[in-house]
């Protein structure tokens, strides 16, 4: 009977392991993703992966690019943030800087760029069950 117990509580961990680092592995590589190509981007003049972006999106990044510091600013937190969650070094604290950057990403479908709504939301749902397995992390802030 122990037997099954044990093998059964393994099971029960290696799912809460799955739902748990599949949403942060795959949430961390796309920030980190994002941060090299900003930097790629700033160093070059060229992008390495770029969406479609109507007119209005591409006047705000470009707005961001004059600014002369706020795009940098974004990537390296985009990249520290996502290679915080990347190799789980305190992931919750990779989440809650990237969280306002998530925030902006999905208004910025929503209201410049619609084609990126349907990444916007996996990238919302990844985050959602992120924050999720990480409340306590943050329940102290929330008090």
């Amino acid at each position: 009977m122990r037997v099954k117990n044990a093998s059964n509580q393994k099971g029960i961990l290696r799912s809460k392991a799955l739902w748990l680092h599949v949403p942060r592995l795959l949430l961390g590589l796309q920030f980190v993703v994002s941060g090299t190509d900003g930097f790629y981007f700033l160093a070059t003049g060229e992008n390495l992966i770029h969406p479609p972006a109507t007119p209005d999106a591409r006047a705000l990044e470009e707005a961001m690019l004059a600014s002369g510091f706020m795009w940098p600013l974004v990537k390296a937190v985009n990249l520290l943030g996502g290679m915080s969650l990347l190799l789980n070094f305190r992931p919750a604290f990779g989440l809650a800087i990237i969280m306002p950057a998530i925030t902006v990403i999905t208004l910025y479908h929503l209201t410049l760029n619609p084609a990126g709504v349907p990444a916007a939301i996996v990238m919302d749902l990844l985050a959602g069950v992120l924050a999720y397995a990480y409340r306590r992390n943050y329940a102290p802030m929330l008090a």
